[in-house]
């Protein structure tokens, strides 16, 4: 539902937004932590070396991550955002390959071909590569596998990645305010609020991710995720009125079809590991567990 509160901060510029939401998304977390007594543990995270420098990197791609999103919103190209979210698993896939040296099975490499035809099909078709779906994709799996490699809570890293982030957005918004041009409290009490709850909008969806990831099995996670680009592109088309070109149709179609070879291949995966599994005994591959 995010395009539809995006929608209503039109008249704000992406990168305006994006400080806001980072702002306002530290002090809803700072309020959650105070309330959960977690000061401690976080100040010792905080200084550690190994998980601050690569969740100050993952903080930079979340940071443009959000604002080409928010840009996809308010310049109505959510069509490409969507496809984007369709894609990220098979990028995170593909940076598995890259990155961790991990090796794929025959359906996986089928899926990543698919993937990668649908992009060359678009960009031969529309005169252009998806640069938006792909700049969405690309950095939220990087981001991802970073957030894999530090694994801390979500609560936790969220945190310490918008306090990295926080200064630069503080200081954008103060020179706005300063020159005249910040949306807060110029554009009207309503805008403000809008603003404002940016904190516990951005957040809590991805607290409960976090929550979701160490009780639900990997597969049911991975399968509840493409209710995002689903939802996205079914609000694209009806509510935003976006046009669906030939090229477009045949790249989505190419990427749903890898889609469903990836997920039919990773359901398969989770049985065989439950299957093998002990009894009393989870599966790695069925469960990701952060601590607390």
């Amino acid at each position: 539902m995010f395009p539809l509160y995006f929608a209503l901060l039109d008249t704000v510029p992406p990168v305006e937004v994006v400080a806001y939401r980072i702002s306002w998304s530290l002090v809803f977390l700072a309020l959650i932590v105070s309330i959960s007594r977690a000061w401690r543990p976080l100040l010792m995270l905080a200084r550690d070396r190994r998980v601050v420098l690569p969740l100050s990197a993952g903080a930079v791609f979340l940071a443009l991550n959000w604002g080409v999103y928010v840009y996809s919103v308010e310049s109505n190209q959510l069509v490409e955002a969507s496809l984007g979210y369709f894609i990220n698993p098979l990028v995170s896939v593909a940076l598995g390959v890259i990155v961790l040296r991990e090796r794929l099975r025959r359906a996986q490499w089928t899926a990543l071909a698919l993937a990668v035809t649908a992009v060359l099909v678009m960009s031969l078709l529309m005169g252009s590569p998806p640069w938006i779906s792909l700049i969405l994709a690309v950095s939220f799996g990087i981001y991802g596998l970073i957030k894999k490699q530090v694994n801390i809570g979500s609560a936790q890293s969220l945190t310490i990645e918008t306090a990295v982030l926080a200064p630069l957005a503080i200081a954008f918004i103060v020179f706005g305010e300063v020159d005249g041009s910040a949306s807060l409290a110029r554009d009207g009490f309503g805008l403000t609020v809008l603003l404002i709850l940016l904190g516990p909008v951005t957040a809590i969806p991805l607290l409960l991710f976090g929550a979701a990831t160490r009780r639900l099995p990997l597969s049911t996670v991975g399968a509840l995720q493409y209710s995002t680009p689903i939802l996205q592109f079914i609000l694209a088309i009806t509510v935003f009125n976006e046009a669906m070109s030939t090229g477009r149709w045949i790249g989505f179609v190419l990427v749903w079809v890898a889609l469903v070879i990836f997920t039919v291949d990773a359901l398969r995966q989770a049985r065989h590991h439950r299957g093998a599994a002990t009894p009393g005994q989870a599966s790695d591959e069925l469960a990701v567990i952060e601590p607390d």
